[in-house]
């Protein structure tokens, strides 16, 4: 089970998620929790990061005073009707992390340098604070408990630092070893979302967003029979509520569709989140921890739906670059060359639409990935004749429609593009992957709440909701 930011914000946000967990070991089942940071704490860490390197040591003394006052009241408050003896060591450890996270800025303090591997260390405070606290709500629950960090329980990534890549082979023999004996013996181990170690035990990170990927990576690897990610939502949407207001819940997804879902702008879960379930063929849930009696979603290897399209989803301030050759310039020698200035400085590329007739293709891209690239590429083709122009096109969404049930159906194209016609909405480009579950179109970001509700409903979405697979 996995519990987000705002799910442990604050101790009766952690007693909350403690009761969800007692509930079901007290029912038999055998759980490892995940906690990422307390809401906002990550944020706060990256400020003092920064500031340290700037040297401005006031400022950094008041945020970490800050940070160890909020998990103190957290501890006090998860063991108000507890005796002192009880709570005094959750207290000294929770002082010994800030005494450490005092060091360590410090340090980069005094060097005036922010390395990413100092970062990762200093990010890393905001689980190994509320780690504590839930193993401490759990013991209060009647669960005996012990906080992780990742590396602990035996999560081995490379050198990455920032975004680090998890050594699935070392995890499937060091996660066993180090958490396996732990349930054998009763205990509820409560590990620290987002951060991991290397070969050598030095602190790495999987990125924002990576509590979700490290409790797939200890389901795929003890294994588990579900991997629970608990949100304040109830499961996956058909659409952004905030965009469809009659948006609903859709019951299952395979776990493709969830990736897709996921890469193309749904925010429930981190886009690497599945892979690791997938190659294990373990069930993902999506729970609401504000709805605990509906099902979700489950995400598994097959799931069927009520129609081609499960869900529409968007992604806003994108920028449209065509890079055009010169008038002699063949079109593998001009899209070669750029592809690999891009993966050489690991620019995100969202979408691509090549012309057949022209030496030209089209990429959208993340504004700040998208200025890069047009600099870069410039550089790349000065004083040449290959490249033509480089034309950006700012503010522009991306919406998507994703399903397996696409695959060998006609007409889908047609009713997409029907639909945002008939709204007086432009589109850019589109495009669609060989596998047939998705197809997105660019359009001015202008339209994008416009061209979501066509969208949903013209394939019906309102109506897909149901009961999911068991």
């Amino acid at each position: 089970m996995k519990f987000g930011g705002v799910l442990v914000q604050d101790a009766p946000a952690i007693l909350h998620a403690a009761q969800l967990v007692a509930q079901t070991t007290h029912r038999g089942m055998r759980t490892v929790v995940v906690v990422s940071a307390m809401a906002g704490v990550t944020d706060q860490l990256l400020t003092l990061a920064d500031q340290a390197s700037q040297g401005r040591e006031g400022e950094v003394a008041q945020g970490v005073d800050a940070l160890e006052h909020r998990h103190e009241e957290a501890v006090r408050t998860v063991f108000a009707a507890a005796p002192a003896m009880a709570i005094q060591p959750v207290l000294d450890e929770e002082h010994a992390l800030a005494v450490a996270l005092r060091q360590t800025l410090a340090g980069v303090a005094m060097l005036r340098e922010l390395t990413a591997r100092s970062r990762d260390l200093i990010v890393s405070f905001g689980e190994r604070c509320s780690a504590p606290i839930m193993a401490a709500a759990l013991r209060a629950a009647g669960l005996k408990s012990r906080p992780l960090t990742g590396g602990e329980a035996g999560i081995v990534t490379d050198d990455a630092f920032g975004s680090a890549a998890p050594r699935m082979d070392m995890a499937k023999k060091t996660i066993p070893r180090e958490v396996g004996p732990l349930l054998e013996r009763g205990l509820t181990p409560v590990v620290t979302g987002f951060i991991a170690a290397n070969e050598e035990g030095v602190i790495t990170t999987l990125g924002r967003g990576g509590s979700d990927y490290t409790a797939t990576i200890l389901g795929a690897c003890l294994p588990a029979d579900e991997v629970w990610i608990w949100k304040e939502v109830d499961g996956v949407m058909t659409a952004d509520p905030k965009l469809v207001p009659d948006a609903v819940r859709v019951p299952a997804l395979s776990y493709r569709e969830v990736m897709e879902l996921a890469w193309f702008g749904a925010k429930v879960l981190h886009p690497m989140t599945v892979s690791p379930v997938q190659q294990a063929a373990i069930p993902l849930r999506i729970r609401s921890a504000f709805l605990p009696s509906s099902p979700g979603t489950i995400v598994c290897e097959s799931a069927p739906g009520s129609g081609p399209v499960k869900a529409v989803t968007s992604i806003r301030r994108l920028t449209a670059l065509t890079v055009s050759g010169g008038p002699a310039t063949g079109t593998s020698e001009l899209v070669g060359r750029v592809f690999k200035v891009l993966a050489a400085a690991d620019l995100q590329v969202l979408m691509i639409s090549q012309s057949s007739s022209l030496a030209n293709v089209s990429l959208v891209m993340p504004q700040a990935d998208a200025d890069k690239a047009r600099r870069l590429l410039a550089r790349e083709f000065a004083g040449g004749s290959i490249l033509g122009d480089i034309a950006a096109v700012p503010h522009v969404s991306i919406v998507t429609i994703v399903g397996d049930g696409m695959r060998g159906t006609p007409g889908i194209a047609s009713t997409l593009c029907s639909a945002l016609a008939a709204q007086g909405v432009n589109l850019l480009m589109i495009a669609q992957g060989s596998s047939e579950v998705n197809i997105s179109v660019a359009i001015p970001e202008k339209h994008t709440q416009t061209a979501v509700r066509a969208i949903h409903a013209a394939f019906g979405l309102a109506g897909c909701g149901g009961n999911p697979q068991a």
